[in-house]
């Protein structure tokens, strides 16, 4: 039998440290280290400014149009699997993705690529993309903590491409090492890596290794901004919420009156909470009393996403929003598969481009985290990829109380990147 390989990728974790363990060169002899190209900060959008088109030169708008598209897409198939609270993050299983996509080649590569959205990008220019997204997302504002941290974790003695190595390390600025998986603490020192570059937020991602793993791949992002104008604890009060078998529950809802960019439609009100210096947001949209959620699910496409967010307008307003805890947990093979992936779950998948050893997609895991209280917003996620070797505006004030289920957005205005997108249909 054939040896089979395991990847794991962790989806977007809130904080980004440097791993505690020294990093043992998985590099060929002669293929030296490359630094991730840097970005210079774009300065912050106005104050009062609406959410910006992209104007930094280095940035590809094909790329942040493809994840956008990418992550409404697994967004409404996760949504059909399981309608109750959920957040992803579509940056961070876009990278994790797009750093696999380096191995690919043929059929395999062509399926990840309609998936992804990726049409009319070549594997340079989706690298060189990503490095740039990458760096202008760490230096988006100075007044938020949003680092994305990418790692690669080998299997002593296992063969890779020192192509595949080396791309990933030149534009994603992985940190490649070389772990003895049949030691026992192997799990633990890949899980410390997780739980540092998530600020503790997410500390577990490997239950043990498998005999026949041999690599896991790890993106992990970490995100913590406070709202530019911060709610007052002291009107915060127990509110009822309606949840979606009619029942109610009493939970803090933060209240605050004030000037927002705001847009409304018969179907919705949607408001944009800015952090730090208004650069990135949080969107949130509440269906009306006589819509749904479901029915706010069928209108949220990418198209749709696009004409929405040039007409958001300042407007005075009161608005009111439950505090809330997050966490998630989803295996995304199936949804990939939805989207067309389904190759690189099977013996067919082509990844010569990885190692000369025939290798396949055995899992994709996603874990997310966000808290969202009065002084703003912190949240992470862990993506985990496993191989095996195969074989309207109005001018009088608006009033938006969020007391029912919503769904909500992280979103860097001037690049359009969605960081997080989820649904809350009971806060907790």
């Amino acid at each position: 039998m054939k040896p089979r390989i395991r990847w794991l990728a962790l989806l977007l974790g809130l904080a980004v440290l440097g791993c505690t363990h020294a990093s043992v060169p998985l590099m060929p002899k002669g293929i030296a280290q490359v630094p991730t190209p840097t970005v210079t900060p774009t300065p912050s959008p106005a104050p009062d400014a609406m959410p910006a088109p992209n104007v930094d030169a280095n940035i590809n708008p094909q790329l942040t149009a493809a994840h956008t598209r990418f992550g409404f897409k697994l967004f409404s198939q996760l949504v059909q699997q399981q309608p109750d609270n959920i957040m992803i993050s579509p940056t961070s299983v876009a990278i994790a993705l797009s750093m696999l996509y380096n191995g690919a080649a043929g059929n395999t590569q062509q399926a990840m690529a309609n998936a992804l959205e990726l049409k009319g990008l070549t594997v340079q220019d989706l690298n060189q993309a990503s490095a740039a997204l990458e760096a202008t997302l760490e230096n988006a504002d100075p007044q938020v903590q949003l680092k994305l941290a990418n790692s690669l974790w080998g299997r002593s003695g296992f063969s890779f491409q020192p192509d595949f190595l080396q791309q990933n390390q030149t534009f994603y600025g992985a940190e490649i090492t070389e772990l003895d998986f049949n030691d026992p603490a192997a799990p633990d020192r890949i899980n410390a890596w997780v739980a540092q570059n998530t600020e503790g937020k997410i500390t577990k991602i490997i239950d043990q290794i498998d005999p026949q793993q041999v690599l896991f791949l790890i993106n992990a992002v970490y995100f913590k901004g406070n709202w530019t104008t911060q709610f007052d604890p002291s009107n915060t009060s127990e509110q009822p919420f309606q949840l979606l078998d009619g029942n109610q529950k009493q939970h803090p809802m933060m209240s605050q009156q004030g000037n927002f960019a705001y847009y409304e439609t018969d179907q919705f009100q949607a408001v944009s909470l800015p952090y730090g210096n208004r650069r990135l947001s949080m969107y949130v949209f509440l269906p009306r009393p006589n819509s749904s959620l479901t029915a706010f699910y069928s209108g949220l496409t990418p198209e749709n996403w696009d004409t929405w967010m040039p007409q958001f307008r300042r407007r005075e307003g009161l608005l009111q929003l439950p505090k809330f805890k997050s966490e998630y947990e989803e295996t995304l093979n199936e949804a990939l598969t939805a989207l067309g992936m389904g190759v690189i779950f099977t013996d067919q998948a082509d990844f010569s481009q990885l190692s000369s050893e025939p290798t396949a997609v055995d899992e994709v895991k996603h874990k997310t985290f966000i808290e969202v209280n009065e002084e703003g917003t912190e949240a992470a996620a862990v993506t985990s990829v496993g191989v095996r070797v195969t074989s309207i505006g109005l001018d009088e004030p608006f009033q938006m109380v969020v007391d029912r289920p919503f769904f909500y957005a992280i979103r860097d205005n001037q690049t359009g990147t969605m960081l997080f997108m989820g649904a809350v249909v009971e806060p907790e």
